[in-house]
């Protein structure tokens, strides 16, 4: 049981003139807790062809366009027409194509 007397010393070397034992406990921040990247999977006609690391704010037009962009799904597409998109916020681009 060294550890509360520990950090007592460690907080009175810090310069802190008050107990360590009479600070309130830290709050929760649910801007702190949120990703600032997602890895984004995409896929052609249901099958997994990419995964991309995207900023957490990405938006449908974007995650679509970055899908069409990647040199992997290019090579699935080429020749084919994408007729319909499926996206999932934050979890995955499904390109149709025919």
């Amino acid at each position: 049981p060294t550890a509360p007397h520990l950090a007592e010393e460690l907080w009175q070397q810090m310069g802190h003139s008050y107990s360590i034992h009479n600070q309130s406990w830290p709050r929760w921040d649910e801007e702190l807790a949120k990703d600032e990247e997602i890895t984004l999977v995409v896929q052609v006609n249901g099958k997994l062809r990419d995964r991309m690391v995207v900023p957490a704010s990405i938006t449908e037009a974007e995650a679509r366009q970055a899908a069409l962009e990647s040199q992997r799904v290019k090579a699935y597409l080429e020749g084919k027409e994408v007729v319909k998109t499926i996206y999932v916020p934050g979890r995955l681009v499904n390109l149709v194509a025919r």
